[in-house]
């Protein structure tokens, strides 16, 4: 998986597009029974590079397999019914939550299924390792394993090196009665990196070069040719919570009582400095002892080809802006093992498993052609399980607009596509100088840089640099909450039946009217030190909207909002919300900006560029439902109206 926030220096993402490992992971969705009615399907085990050119023969007998065999439940019907059914207004039953322990015994799996399947199991000649509530784990030789999941595994080579995978989809015995999931672990691919539980450093430092505004628009770039016909602004400084708490109606609300959880892979070993020291610098309020905390892993993977502290900054920005949006809220940071998909479903499924927040926010993400549809089952069973519990989960919309420039298709990202989270959009933020909300576009960037002689913008408005993800899924079906609000041109852009369009709310992305965070970097000349810069992406729009979200339970006396996306639609076109568009003053805007050629000083020079505002690939923001920015933003009013709406 990928982080999605964009730092200063690029307009791009943070620790760089943290790439899905596309093979670590295969989850399946509840078994379809084979043909002759002795073995039930585990769909997409079998990866698509497993072909018949790519095959180089059996896997030896004798080389050792760890799998995960995931439990599908006793009732996945009706764990999604009762989940739909607690998360609308419109029901007899929302707001009724269950706790995590009558979630297990109404949806999870019976002892019965466990003994089940751990017998199946033992008697293919697997050693059982690990059980928990979610996965049986196994290992064995590849001769035990081919007998249990009725498969051949064969050595397959991809892009230059040869993995294991099975010659055919996996299958279990149909006396299981559905209750596997799915296994993962018979295909070995991308498996390389290292088991080194010791994580590297701080990344190298990024400082953004002056001059700045203060607020927008409040240092004109008198010496820098025009844009759009229109003396520009300089970028600011970074905005802090004062301005965003104002800018998005926070009122006296401080989400006090309320526990929001951060989910990202590994952790940062400076975020505890790191937050208090930010804090007091901004005016945040200072964190008390207890209020900020971590669950981490045991050990970390494949930290190399994550990128290991690349993540560091992730979990800094979502931590510092819950924080500042919500300055009395709780948070617990749970770090994933790696970015793989298994390891960030398993922080997912601790924060359900021992209820940990009743807010969850994800910055990582994966364009959806890289998701299967067992993936996706396996992540919406963990926001189902949620759902019921009263426990919400908001994802970035991604940082590559419509992903044509990153992938050649258009497609909307993953897990952000779920009909089951809140998907969040980005903006680009004008806050004024008296904190007051001047207006909002929808997050898209052309750059073009300084002419050699300073007279002109070279070929403006430039390139596609950056912007909210968004559009409509070709796999996930038009959810019921998006009936009657999103434009049918929209949900039927892949269908006549209609899909998920993404997102469903939006709140400040720009790294050019971005937010000004703290974090330990390491400079050019070895020093690491605690240093401040701008940053964006739809990283820091979801935990804008997470400390959002904290700030409106308070609102509700500490009721949990839940799975938010029926209530957040069902209040559309309402004063509650800034309705964004792109062009908010009725003219193209931009603002300049000047970047460090090395990041961090004047050594190497200066680069000098314009960046759009509202030029978002092929989408746009427009009056109503867009695929850039959802219902719209925040408006003053949104935190207070969840005092009374949905009361029963």
């Amino acid at each position: 998986m990928r982080s999605n926030s964009a730092k200063a220096r690029a307009g791009a993402s943070l620790a760089a597009t943290l790439p899905l490992l596309a093979g670590a992971l295969v989850l399946g969705i509840p078994a379809a029974h084979a043909a002759d009615g002795s073995r039930d399907v585990l769909a997409g085990t079998k990866p698509s590079w497993a072909t018949a050119k790519a095959d180089k023969g059996s896997t030896s007998d004798a080389a050792k397999v760890a799998a995960k065999v995931y439990l599908a439940g006793r009732d996945a019907t009706g764990l999604a019914k009762y989940a739909q059914e607690v998360s609308d207004p419109a029901s007899a039953s929302y707001g009724k939550y269950l706790t995590a322990k009558q979630t297990q015994a109404r949806f999870g799996a019976t002892k019965a299924q466990v003994a089940a399947v751990t017998n199946w199991l033992k008697s293919a000649g697997l050693t059982v390792t690990d059980t928990t509530q979610h996965y049986i784990a196994v290992s064995g030789d590849v001769a035990a394993t081919e007998k249990a999941f009725g498969t051949q595994l064969h050595n397959y080579t991809k892009g230059g090196k040869t993995y294991r995978a099975p010659d055919k989809t996996a299958t279990a015995p149909a006396g299981l009665n559905g209750a596997v999931l799915t296994v993962t672990g018979l295909d070995n691919a991308p498996h390389t990196a290292t088991h080194d539980d010791t994580l590297p450093g701080p990344t190298d430092a990024f400082v953004n070069a002056p001059p700045f505004s203060s607020y927008y628009g409040s240092n004109l770039a008198t010496t820098l040719p025009k844009a759009n016909g229109e003396t520009v602004p300089y970028v600011v400084k970074g905005y802090t919570g004062k301005q965003l708490r104002a800018a998005y109606g926070a009122g006296s609300a401080t989400g006090k009582g309320v526990t929001v959880a951060i989910t990202d892979a590994y952790a940062s070993p400076t975020i505890a400095s790191d937050a208090a020291t930010y804090a007091s610098h901004t005016g945040d309020a200072p964190y008390a002892k207890g209020q900020l905390k971590q669950v981490l892993p045991s050990a970390y993977t494949h930290v190399d080809e994550c990128g290991g502290n690349g993540w560091y900054g992730e979990e800094t920005l979502d931590v510092e802006a819950v924080h500042a949006m919500a300055p009395k809220a709780n948070i617990t940071y749970v770090g994933g093992a790696s970015c793989y998909d298994d390891d960030l479903l398993g922080a997912l499924s601790t924060v359900v498993d021992k209820h940990l927040a009743t807010i969850v926010s994800n910055s990582w993400g994966e364009y959806e052609a890289a998701q299967t549809s067992d993936i996706a089952a396996a992540y919406d069973q963990v926001f189902k399980l949620g759902a019921v519990e009263g426990i919400g989960f908001y994802f970035s919309s991604g940082d590559n607009g419509d992903e044509i420039l990153n992938t050649g298709t258009k497609q909307v990202d993953s897990p952000a596509n779920s009909a089951w989270v809140t998907a969040v959009g980005g903006t680009s933020l004008a806050v004024g100088k008296s904190n007051n909300y001047e207006f909002e576009t929808g997050w898209g960037t052309d750059k073009a840089l300084l002419s050699d002689d300073g007279k002109s913008w070279t070929n403006f408005p430039g390139t596609f640099n950056g912007g909210a993800g968004g559009g409509t899924s070709a796999t996930v079906a038009e959810p019921f909450y998006q009936k009657g609000v999103v434009p049918s041109s929209l949900a039927q852009a892949n269908s006549k039946a209609g899909n998920r369009v993404v997102p469903d709310i939006s709140a400040i992305a720009d790294p050019n009217t971005g937010f000004l965070m703290g974090q330990t970097q390491t400079f050019l000349d070895g020093s690491v030190k605690y240093s401040e810069y701008r940053i964006g992406g739809t990283s820091l729009a979801s935990p804008v909207i997470a400390g959002v979200q904290a700030l409106a339970q308070q609102a509700r006396g500490g009721l949990p909002i839940g799975f938010a996306n029926p209530s957040i639609y069902a209040r559309y076109g309402s004063k509650v919300y800034h309705d964004v568009v792109d062009q908010p003053t009725g003219k193209p805007l931009a603002v300049a900006r000047v970047d460090y050629h090395n990041y961090v000083d004047t050594t190497d020079g200066l680069i000098t560029s314009v960046r759009t505002l509202g030029t978002d690939s092929s989408l746009s923001a427009v009056k109503g439902y867009d695929d850039v920015t959802g219902v719209g933003s925040p408006a003053p009013g949104y935190v207070s109206s969840y005092g009374f709406y949905g009361r029963r």
